[in-house]
């Protein structure tokens, strides 16, 4: 980030942007089983290359400690502890370390598409990590069936969105929109 002297509120303002926007992907959702379709994850990689690291990670905390005070902004609507405890807990619980990591591997570099395609997958992968070993737990499946409900359905669409933050922040970039 540059040093200027309105950099801690901008920053504040960016994070709590990408935090509002997160939320605003769970409304955008379809109901697909156990796990539910949305552009949350979108804007977590959006958090990720926009913030990098640490702020990405702050505001998809921020996001959860929202849903977790009874803002209804986990998908559907819902909010409070019991999301986090259900069989979609652990994909908004990995909301933090995918924008982390995203975060980490593009921050402070040229937007470019092989390094923005390589940060989200790695991100992805956390986010189902996280996703898939707590839908393990709760629903008490194997991992052939968490595979099957919790990942199979949604990694092309996630794959797409990747692409589609990719070009977002390289479109961003290229017309000065990004705050640094």
């Amino acid at each position: 980030m540059h040093s200027t002297p309105l950099q801690g509120l901008h920053t504040t303002v960016w994070t709590a942007l990408l935090a509002a926007l997160i939320a605003l992907g769970s409304f955008l959702s379809l109901p697909l089983g156990p796990v539910p379709f949305s552009m949350q994850p979108f804007f977590v990689m959006m958090a990720g290359f926009i913030l990098g690291w640490p702020y990405a990670m702050t505001a998809a905390l921020l996001f959860v400690a929202s849903g977790i005070i009874g803002l209804p902004v986990f998908a559907g609507g819902k909010s409070g502890l019991a999301v986090l405890l259900g069989p979609t807990g652990g994909y908004v619980l990995g909301f933090v370390p995918a924008a982390g990591c995203i975060g980490l591997l593009t921050r402070a570099r040229k937007p470019g598409w092989i390094r923005g395609l390589a940060a989200g997958v790695a991100g992805l992968a956390l986010l189902y990590a996280c996703g898939l070993f707590n839908l393990m737990r709760v629903m008490q499946i194997g991992w052939n069936q968490a595979l099957a409900v919790g990942f199979l359905p949604f990694i092309l669409q996630d794959l797409v969105k990747l692409a589609l933050a990719v070009a977002t922040w390289r479109s961003m970039h290229r017309r000065g929109l990004l705050p640094w």
